[in-house]
């Protein structure tokens, strides 16, 4: 297993104790990210107030984040009840503390911003106009702020985000992925300030939200939501075998049913993508390789992806990563696929 997937694992044993299963400030069930120097867990919401007090509290995500042993050490040492004794010990009995059902953020219809963008091909971040539209749908970015024409217009139903710190090497990071002609085509960018990520993440949340609504009138909140912008499943290197059937290091993005792979973790667009359909429409993953496989590679820990068309072969370094890869690609393999994912599994056999 690696550092980071140990690391989550750890903090979820740590989320079990009572009173950390719910945001510390204003209580959200199931937070995503921590204070690694308050020790307490916090919701998405309340890590962007907490981002504009870095003297205070340094935010980490309990899933992308990378975590010190010193840090998860800290969070099993306190937690939120042990924070609340401390830094709630001199509030008035009579004082009203607000929760997450008080009051709900909704954005502007139009969110427009400038944000640090990666180029595609020479890598350097630059200075950016983003414009988010709710009436429209889209999200725009431009070259120059006062440039006519944009030069993406990605649909917000089609669009995923989900915070990239490590990965883009700032702690505001956050990557975009939309489809392009067919393959998925990924952006990079940043700000200077937490909260204002923050706030253009939740602001393309809402959109989502409010479209999903609009697409499917009859469908509750709790129905929509896992339909919004989404964390990635899993993310790390693996070995692949090429047209040569020689095997070449890649990292791998798994996005759900969407297996992404590329050169390098920050590359614009995946080499290739493979989808992962319901088990019992021919889809299967085991762990090892076919009999006969010619293995050029280093690592030995094979991994064999069966579909309706093809064979797809791939080799772990360690056997606990071989083991974790196995679990998602199982997991997502037995859950039942919703009418959108069969419009997505008729979209990449059309495109091979």
């Amino acid at each position: 297993m690696s550092l980071n997937a140990s690391a989550a694992r750890t903090l979820r044993e740590i989320q079990q104790i009572p009173g950390n299963e719910v945001c510390a400030d204003c209580g959200a069930l199931d937070p995503g990210w921590g204070s690694c120097s308050l020790g307490v867990f916090i919701c998405l919401d309340c890590s962007g107030i907490h981002r504009n007090i870095p003297a205070i509290s340094k935010v980490k995500s309990l899933n992308l984040s990378h975590w010190e042993d010193h840090e998860l050490q800290l969070m099993a040492e306190n937690g939120n009840q042990m924070a609340k004794s401390k830094y709630e010990a001199a509030v008035p009995v009579y004082y009203y503390k607000p929760t997450h059902k008080d009051c709900r953020l909704r954005c502007q219809e139009t969110r427009d911003g400038m944000l640090m963008k990666r180029g595609r091909d020479n890598g350097q971040f630059l200075s950016r106009r983003f414009v988010l539209s709710e009436r429209e749908g889209t999200l725009k970015y431009f070259t120059k702020y006062d440039a006519k024409e944009p030069k993406a217009i990605i649909k917000i139903d089609g669009m995923n985000a989900t915070f990239q710190p490590e990965k883009i090497g700032n702690p505001n990071g956050l990557q975009i992925t939309y489809l392009k002609d067919y393959s998925t085509r990924s952006i990079f960018v940043y700000h200077d300030s937490g909260k204002e990520i923050v706030d253009w993440f939740n602001s393309i949340r809402a959109v989502q939200l409010r479209y999903l609504q609009v697409a499917f009138p009859g469908a509750t909140d709790t129905e929509l939501i896992p339909k919004l912008t989404r964390n990635f499943l899993k993310e790390g290197y693996m070995e692949k075998t090429g047209p040569r059937a020689s095997f070449k290091k890649r990292w791998f993005t798994l996005d759900h049913r969407r297996l992404m792979y590329y050169k390098d973790p920050l590359d614009a667009f995946a080499k290739g993508e493979v989808f992962l359909g319901n088990k019992d429409h021919g889809y299967s993953v085991s762990a090892g390789l076919p009999a006969g496989t010619y293995r050029n590679g280093a690592w030995q820990h094979g991994i064999t992806i069966k579909t309706p068309d093809r064979c797809y072969l791939f080799t772990c370094e360690l056997e606990s990563d071989q083991q974790d890869w196995l679990k998602h690609f199982s997991d997502v393999m037995s859950a039942q696929m919703s009418p959108q994912e069969y419009t997505m599994e008729a979209l990449f056999k059309h495109r091979a």
